[in-house]
């Protein structure tokens, strides 16, 4: 004798028991739930990202302080120690040697009584300290580099050559009741009247200026 009675759990299947449209409904929860986990990542992969880049900016800024707080010394200015300017053009002479004399026109053209020009110790110094930042230096490059093999170091080398490039040490000696060339300190034309200019010019820059000392206006001496 057949029953009529429904079987206790109609439908049962794979799908935990259910199927048709249920179990459809269920693998595609379980599908979404699949693509939405890693997505529970992302947050702390941004937060990671933007700690890296922060600490980027941090080493980029380090660097631009450095490197501006790190200027190229000065010959012209040069602390009046000799054991400063000692230390200082031994640095520079190692780096001759090592570096610049390479170079066949900048060796050409450097005289021998070089050291005796203020002017071109001053170019080689911060030449040399170019070279170091270009090379050496927290922010070493070949950009730098390129700029200094094609810009500074032929820069240098023009105005060393226009300067002095025909000095010897001879004209630095006294030879025939001749005085030596003798590289002293220049002076500044019109030093007697700045102070009178200055005034002019913080009270009556409208009106004409002081006439120069000594002279007439058409430039004649008095």
């Amino acid at each position: 004798m057949s029953s009529n009675n429904p079987p206790a759990n109609p439908g049962a299947g794979d799908e935990g028991g259910w199927s048709g449209p249920v179990a459809g409904l269920a693998r595609l929860v379980d599908g979404l739930r699949r693509d939405i986990d890693p997505l529970t990542t992302l947050p702390a992969r941004v937060d990671e990202l933007a700690e890296v880049l922060a600490r980027l900016s941090e080493t980029v800024a380090s660097i631009a302080t450095r490197r501006n707080a790190s200027p190229a010394p000065t010959w012209l200015l040069a602390p009046t120690n000799p054991d400063d300017t000692t230390a200082l053009l031994d640095d520079l002479t190692a780096w001759l040697a090592a570096i610049y004399l390479r170079y066949p026109d900048g060796a050409a053209v450097l005289p021998d009584c070089w050291v005796w020009h203020p002017d071109v110790v001053e170019e080689l110094v911060w030449l040399m300290h170019a070279w170091s930042a270009a090379y050496q230096g927290p922010a070493a490059s070949v950009a730098l580099a390129g700029d200094w093999h094609d810009r500074q170091r032929p820069g240098v080398v023009r105005r060393v050559r226009q300067n002095v490039g025909s000095c010897s040490v001879e004209r630095h000696q006294t030879r025939g009741g001749r005085p030596p060339l003798t590289a002293t300190a220049p002076a500044v034309p019109a030093h007697g009247q700045l102070a009178e200019i200055a005034a002019w010019w913080a009270t009556a820059r409208e009106n004409c200026p002081p006439e120069p000392a000594g002279q007439s206006v058409n430039g004649a001496h008095r």
